[in-house]
């Protein structure tokens, strides 16, 4: 499932190792999610993967008649992000970003 999620946010490879919490060189991993391997056992990926969904998910619940701005919401920048993209969050900041972009979604579900 989270291979069809970063394939409808149209991410390089680079980035979705990134967000994956991958090296940039583990570019097979991501070959053999897409066979069918299940994610390592590495409790970070695993972590990564639910924050991900959870991203997702809310960005379900803030577009829900928006597909566009759905998928691209992760390639967008942003103020709160000092005009980063979310994906450019967890680049720079790893797991750190990745809980700051998960964080700034709950925030904006919590109000509606």
């Amino acid at each position: 499932m989270i291979i069809q999620l970063l394939d409808h946010w149209n991410l390089p490879t680079e980035d979705q190792l990134a967000l994956l919490g991958l090296s940039p060189t583990d570019r097979s991993a991501l070959s053999r999610y897409r066979h069918g391997e299940p994610i390592g056992i590495d409790v970070d990926q695993y972590a990564r993967v639910g924050h991900l969904l959870t991203i997702h998910k809310s960005l379900r619940i803030l577009f829900p008649n928006n597909k566009a701005e759905l998928y691209s919401w992760i390639k967008s920048k942003n103020k709160t992000f000092e005009n980063r993209t979310p994906v450019e969050m967890v680049k720079e900041f790893g797991f750190t970003g990745l809980l700051m972009v998960r964080s700034y979604l709950d925030r904006k579900v919590d109000k509606i």
